[in-house]
């Protein structure tokens, strides 16, 4: 329990997830509808409080959690019209849970340091099923002593806590660790086409690889998908997938890197996304994959 206001902005799958958790494990609890107005009746039934706007949130919370799709959203929560920045406090912390461009992140860090108004960049590993458990993870960049503060409340929905660094390592990691997840996903995909070509049935491809070294969490939900059709195995959409990617692709201009790799998996996403499959799961690409070799991996 806390006797700070916590405030959440962006209850979604993931958001919503979070949100129970810190109301059901005591702490007072602001929330704010947006798109999905059953989130917010829900956590208000469990003792949540309601607010209209950012701004108003950012006049009564300690802490305000963010769990929104990209930067241009974060921009606009903290930035905008009756935006958080409109109501800041001195000393409230703000916690960008999305996954996010990090030269935004700075910026914006900047901005609200001169209100004297802290962010913390906290972006998630795992699934809605992991939010819910309160079984996430969380990649935190912050000072020690704001990392110190906030790890409890953090602690509510994540079971690993990273401290990776100050304010803006914990976006640059995540889109790290999403090039990576992503690139499996575009490489089971055309490992299974190719396989399905010449013969290798998904199932006897699974019968292999979900025995070997190369086993993993993410291999096993997209495998779900693929063997046993079942859509939301891992419910994060192509078009957020693509947007991850472009961040990579910034972040990697920004620094002057070579990420040709990158670009290649970013490029299969953006086919999926422009023959308007955007709102598809991750590991529905195996499909597009398949069709593009004119096969498919299921009847």
């Amino acid at each position: 329990m806390s006797n700070r206001t916590v405030g959440f902005i962006g209850l979604g799958f993931m958001g919503e997830g979070m949100a129970t958790n810190l109301v059901t494990k005591g702490n007072p609890l602001l929330v704010m509808a947006n798109r999905r107005r059953e989130a917010v009746e829900r956590l208000l039934a469990l003792g949540a409080s309601e607010v209209k706007t950012p701004a108003e949130m950012a006049r009564g919370a300690d802490v305000i959690f963010l769990c929104v799709t990209g930067s241009r959203d974060v921009e606009q929560v903290i930035e905008g019209k009756d935006g958080i920045l409109a109501g800041a406090r001195k000393g409230l912390i703000v916690v960008d849970c999305s996954t996010a461009e990090p030269t935004s992140t700075l910026r914006l860090a900047g901005r609200m340091e001169a209100q004297g108004v802290t962010l913390v960049d906290a972006p998630l590993g795992g699934t809605p099923a992991n939010a819910a458990a309160g079984t996430l993870q969380a990649l935190v960049g912050a000072s020690d002593e704001v990392f110190a503060s906030l790890e409890p409340l953090i602690a509510c929905w994540a079971a690993t806590i990273v401290h990776v660094g100050p304010v803006g390592a914990g976006h640059k990691m995540k889109l790290l660790n999403n090039f990576l997840s992503l690139g499996y996903a575009a490489l089971y995909s055309e490992a299974l086409a190719l396989g399905q070509k010449v013969g290798i049935t998904p199932d006897t491809f699974h019968s292999v690889i979900s025995k070997g070294r190369m086993r993993c969490g993410f291999y096993d939900t997209f495998m779900n998908y693929v063997i046993d059709r079942n859509e939301n195995a891992h419910p994060f959409t192509i078009s957020n997938a693509y947007k991850d990617l472009r961040y990579l692709a910034l972040m990697a201009d920004s620094v002057g890197a070579v990420n040709s790799l990158g670009e290649t998996v970013k490029n299969n996403f953006a086919a999926m996304a422009a023959a308007g499959q955007a709102e598809k799961f991750v590991p529905m690409i195996s499909d597009f994959i398949a069709a593009q070799n004119g096969t498919k991996l299921k009847d």
